[in-house]
């Protein structure tokens, strides 16, 4: 049996789905191949989507036209905005999803996409032709278990932790993707065989536990937000009850319990070798590398608004599971405790992702992309921003724009410093998010991602005119408040004695409104009570005012620093526009240090920028490279 498409996805998580989807909205007949249509997207660990850095990220999805932002406001059962009390360059986004509604909602979507197939069964060969290009083989397609051929242009590989995978509790060891869900054993063989380079990561779940049989009583509840936050700029939130989480913390009789099984755990006993996430360590590690620690937080989680399924963030573990369930009774909010299921590890392939371009294409299999954990990253929100690009990236190049490729900045998404880290850099331990990894914050804000990057999408075809509409609107009605505070005249007498009762002093002369803004006790929500004129701005018709008062506010206070970052964003442009790829030998360049050379050499970074991010290539091996160029 044979078919034939433009574009070919392997694995339906959060990168395959987005990549699918934004092939397909492209006009690239696409089909995405998955091992159970009941688990679409499905949320293996924690039925959260969002948080530090990770928020941006969906923000960013959405508004290149994705699916994840309007996917959890239809499913979420909590929404809170982290890191509120800082600056509004870190303000991160998270929601609380409903896994079960979660994995139909994205099924939904999925169903509605035109020009996507979708087809259940497992990919067992990858499909390559001899080339003479750069690359010595092509991506031709992929061979499954059942024996089906599936030809495409292009195909992208977002296979998650499935590729050899391996299970671990305790000394116990069980082949497979994720619990109750096979392995894929041969697959990666038939890519490494045409000389791609893969090694082994681990990570790790919590135990699950039934809701009837905690203590309530005895944690700390941690309700959600009542502003009417959402993931998408599209106003297409859902109408889910709202549901709290509640916190906890470890003592030292549940640490004494942990200690005594340490002998049996596969990350201290040399059952795994491979190199965990150092951002979301197991329970275990977390004992090991902090000794002095008495207590550790854990956090009580939904798993959806009508199952008794509660998820146990902070306790991830490999430990056996009557380690595990033991020493969750010495809390007495579990002294009672029942368990659907332990906590495991598990171990699984991926792919030095320095092997791939910008584009997230292989530089050594042509038309072979990869997105995902298999590029190794760790999160939801990481895999759909990978998908996203990968799927535009694959759905240009079986086109007609097949010498196009769409590569976003480190000063344009968080997207973009995310792949430019990957790619330039590589891993040695599951690539995880912060807001730290990008040095250009205050450009890459959550309320602002639209404005980065809705233009550039509906330039592409992917995201539809509804959604340009809404920004075009949007953006409107941003420069309207900005446009009326900067005009709008203010007289001391009028307003002195209530900014004295707001905290700030008052007035010796007439000002602008935005003067007034720029002053840190003071906002548009307070001033509003006190100017009727602005009141009346801020409450022009529109679904979404207080997401519009917000960003204009940022804009408005932060100018500034704004535009200060926007300078060095733009001097390091000048580097990204000098191209290396090619003009040099690097191994005959004696006025580079040795691992210089042996860095370029491996990378063959495509501009100077990007080769100054490479670890171990200084600023002296940069001005080098510069004065050769000159010549």
């Amino acid at each position: 049996m044979q078919f034939n498409y433009d574009v070919l996805v392997i694995g339906g998580g959060h990168a395959g789905c987005e990549a699918a989807c934004a092939s397909a909205n492209m006009g690239a007949k696409t089909c995405l191949i998955t091992m159970d249509m009941n688990k679409i997207a499905q949320m293996s660990c924690n039925p959260a989507i969002g948080g530090i850095a990770k928020g941006q990220i969906v923000r960013e999805i959405d508004a290149l036209g994705g699916q994840m932002g309007l996917v959890t406001d239809a499913t979420s059962i909590q929404f809170r905005m982290l890191n509120v009390g800082k600056g509004p360059a870190v303000w991160s986004p998270r929601a609380q999803c409903d896994r079960g509604k979660f994995i139909w909602e994205w099924r939904r979507h999925l169903d509605e996409t035109e020009n996507l197939d979708i087809w259940q069964d497992q990919a067992d060969e990858l499909l390559v032709e001899p080339v003479s290009s750069e690359a010595s083989v092509r991506a031709i397609g992929v061979k499954t278990i059942w024996g089906a051929e599936i030809y495409a242009k292009c195909v992208i590989v977002t296979a998650g932790t499935f590729l050899n995978g391996l299970m671990h509790i305790g000394r116990k060891m069980i082949s497979g993707g994720r619990i109750a869900e096979p392995a894929v054993p041969h697959f990666t063989e038939s890519i490494t065989r045409h000389g791609v380079v893969s090694a082994r990561m681990k990570t790790g779940t919590p135990v699950r536990i039934d809701k009837r049989s905690v203590h309530f009583e005895n944690l700390e509840i941690q309700p959600g937000e009542n502003r009417p936050y959402q993931f998408s700029y599209m106003d297409k939130g859902g109408a889910l009850k709202q549901l709290p989480c509640w916190t906890v913390n470890t003592n030292e009789e549940v640490h004494e319990i942990l200690k005594s099984g340490l002998a049996d755990s596969p990350l201290y006993n040399g059952q795994i070798q491979s190199i965990g996430p150092r951002y979301c360590p197991s329970i275990e590690t977390k004992l090991v590398t902090f000794p002095e620690r008495n207590k550790h937080p854990l956090f009580l989680e939904p798993e959806g608004e009508d199952t008794n399924e509660m998820y146990l963030n902070g306790f991830s573990s490999s430990l056996p599971m009557d380690v595990q369930i033991e020493a969750l009774k010495k809390m007495p909010a579990f002294r009672d405790i029942k368990v659907y299921r332990p906590g495991y590890a598990i171990e699984y392939d991926f792919f030095d992702p320095t092997q791939l371009k910008h584009s997230l294409e292989s530089k050594i299999i042509e038309n072979l992309f990869m997105a995902g954990q298999v590029n190794g990253t760790t999160g939801y929100e990481e895999a759909g921003g990978q998908g996203t690009i990968a799927g535009i990236n694959a759905a240009l190049k079986a086109g007609s724009n097949n010498n196009r490729s769409f590569i976003l900045h480190r000063d344009e998404a968080y997207i973009g410093v995310l792949i430019d880290d990957l790619v330039t850099k590589g891993v040695d331990e599951p690539y995880r998010m912060f807001t730290s990894r990008a040095e250009y914050r205050i450009l890459l804000r959550q309320d602002d991602a639209d404005a980065r990057l809705t233009e550039k999408a509906y330039e592409l075809g992917l995201a539809k005119r509804e959604r340009y509409d809404w920004w075009l609107e949007k953006k409107q009605a941003i420069e309207e408040i900005e446009t009326f505070c900067h005009g709008f005249a203010i007289k001391p007498k009028l307003i002195n004695s209530a900014l004295e009762a707001l905290g700030t002093t008052p007035l010796q002369f007439g000002c602008k409104l935005v003067d007034l803004v720029n002053r840190p006790q003071l906002n548009l929500a307070n001033l509003s009570e006190i100017i009727p004129q602005l009141k009346e701005v801020l409450n022009r018709p529109n679904n979404r005012k207080e997401e519009i008062a917000e960003a204009a506010e940022i804009r408005m206070k932060y100018k500034g620093y704004i535009e200060r970052e926007r300078v060095v964003a733009e001097k390091m442009h000048r580097l990204e526009n000098i191209k290396i790829k090619g003009h040099f030998n690097y191994e005959e360049l004696q006025g580079l240090s040795t691992e210089c050379r042996q860095k370029l050499m491996k990378i063959q970074p495509e501009t100077l920028a990007q080769a100054s991010r490479i670890p171990g290539v200084s600023p002296s091996d940069i001005n080098v490279m510069l004065v050769l160029m000159g010549r």
